[in-house]
C-alpha cells in the first residue's frame, strides 16, 4: 500500500512537470511568435509600396568616362534638361514572404537590367540596414515601365534608375534628401542623378562620391525650349553606354576635349540662365558633333549613326538657313532631339514629319521633379 502510493505521488510529481514544462514551452513559442509579429508590423509600418515617375533627359554638354567605374564619378560635368513627355514609371514594394527580388521591365524579365536593378536594391537595402530600419535583407517586387523606346540612346536608364532610386528608397522607409537621392542613383546610372532633378540641371564632377550630384540651377519654366525626338529606328543599340564610357579614353581626342569642358559648361549654363537660345543651340550642337568625333574615334570605333540620322541632321541645318532657330544634339545613340523655341514647334514638326526616315516624333518641353503617385503597376 505504501509503494503504491509512492508511485502515485511520483506520477503526480512528473505530470506536474511535464505540464509545468509544456506550459514553459508555450509561453516561450507564444512570446516568439509574437515577437515575429512585433518585427513584421515594424517593418510593415515603414514599408509601402511606392510609385514613382521620372523624366528622361537631354544632356547639353555630355559626360563621357569615369574617374570610377564603380562608383561612377564622371571625367566630365554636365548639363542637361529634363523631358515632360519622355517618362519612366516604376513601382516598388519589399515583401516579407519574397525569397528574391522579382523585376519586370516594359512588361518582361532581362537578365542583364534585372541583374543592374538588384544591384541597386543591394544598395539601397545596405543603407536601410545602417538606419536601423531592416536588420535582415527584405526583398522587392519592382515593376518599370517607359512611354518611349528604351536602349535607343534616349537616356530611359537615367529615368528609369531615378524612379526606381526614389520608389525603393521611399518603400523600404528611408527618407532622404535631393542631394542624397543624386548621389545614390548615380550609382545605378550616371544619367540618373541628373533625373531626381528637374528643370535644368548641373551634374558636378567632384572627386569623391559625396562630391558628384546633380541640382537645379532653373526651373522649367525659366526657359521654354521644345525637343523634339526625331525616332529613326527603335533598336536597340549593339553597345551600351556603360562600355563606351571605357573606351572614352582611347581617342586622342578625348584629352583635348576635357581641357575645354568648364568653359564649355560655363557658356552653356550663362546662355540657359540669360535665354541665348542662339548662343544655347550653337554650343549643343557643335558639342554634339565633339562628343560623336570621340566616339569614332576610340579603339574599337563607336558608329552608331543610321542614315536616318544623317538625313535628319541635314534636314535641321537646311531648316536653320531659312531662318528658323533650331538645332541638333543626339546621346549614345541614333535618334536626334531637335531643339527650337514654341513658336517654331509646329514648322519644324511639319518638316521632320515629311522625312522618309522618321517613324515618329516625341515633343517635349523642360519637365519637373520626379513625382510620386497614387496609382501602381501592380
Amino acid at each position: 500500500m505504501r509503494r503504491a502510493y509512492v508511485w502515485k505521488t511520483k506520477f503526480r510529481a512528473r505530470d506536474r512537470l511535464n505540464k509545468y514544462i509544456f506550459s514553459r514551452a508555450q509561453m516561450s513559442l507564444n512570446l516568439v511568435f509574437q515577437n515575429v509579429l512585433y518585427l513584421i508590423k515594424q517593418i510593415e509600418k515603414n514599408m509601402k509600396k511606392t510609385t514613382v515617375q521620372a523624366g528622361s533627359d537631354i544632356a547639353f554638354v555630355k559626360y563621357w568616362g569615369k574617374k570610377d567605374k564603380i562608383l561612377r564619378l564622371p571625367s566630365n560635368g554636365s548639363i542637361s534638361m529634363i523631358l515632360d513627355s519622355l517618362q519612366s514609371k516604376t513601382t516598388v514594394e519589399f515583401l516579407p514572404n519574397l525569397a528574391k527580388d522579382e523585376i519586370i521591365i516594359g512588361g518582361e524579365v532581362e537578365e542583364g537590367e534585372a541583374s543592374r536593378a538588384i544591384k541597386h536594391l543591394d544598395r539601397i537595402r545596405t543603407l536601410a540596414k545602417e538606419k536601423g530600419l531592416i536588420d535582415k535583407d527584405i526583398f522587392a517586387k519592382v515593376v518599370s515601365e517607359n512611354n518611349f523606346p528604351k536602349s535607343t540612346g534616349l537616356s530611359s536608364s537615367g529615368s528609369g534608375f531615378a524612379a526606381l532610386t526614389m520608389a525603393a528608397t521611399k518603400a523600404i522607409g528611408l527618407d532622404l534628401s535631393e542631394k542624397e537621392l543624386s548621389i545614390l542613383a548615380r550609382q545605378g546610372s550616371g544619367s540618373a542623378c541628373r533625373c531626381v532633378c528637374g528643370g535644368f540641371v548641373e551634374w558636378l564632377d567632384g572627386e569623391t562620391s559625396e562630391e558628384s550630384y546633380a541640382q537645379s540651377f532653373a526651373k522649367s519654366e525659366d526657359f521654354d525650349i521644345r525637343d523634339l525626338v526625331a525616332i529613326v529606328s527603335e533598336d536597340k543599340k549593339n553597345l551600351s553606354s556603360s562600355d563606351g564610357h571605357d573606351l572614352a579614353e582611347s581617342s586622342l581626342f578625348f584629352k583635348a576635349r576635357q581641357e575645354k569642358i568648364d568653359t564649355k559648361l560655363a557658356a552653356v549654363k550663362r546662355a540657359i540662365l540669360q535665354k541665348d537660345f542662339e548662343t544655347l543651340g550653337e554650343i549643343v550642337e557643335a558639342e554634339a558633333l565633339e562628343f560623336h568625333s570621340i566616339l569614332l574615334t576610340s579603339q574599337p570605333t563607336i558608329l552608331l549613326f543610321y542614315p536616318g540620322t544623317i538625313e535628319v541632321m541635314q534636314a535641321v541645318r537646311q531648316l536653320r538657313k531659312t531662318g528658323v532657330p533650331v538645332y541638333f544634339t543626339i546621346n549614345t545613340g541614333f535618334n536626334v532631339h531637335i531643339l527650337t523655341l514654341p513658336q517654331y514647334e509646329k514648322q519644324v514638326a511639319a518638316v521632320l514629319q515629311n522625312l522618309p526616315s522618321v517613324q515618329k516624333i516625341i515633343i517635349s518641353g523642360a519637365g519637373n521633379q520626379p513625382e510620386y503617385l497614387e496609382k501602381h503597376l501592380f
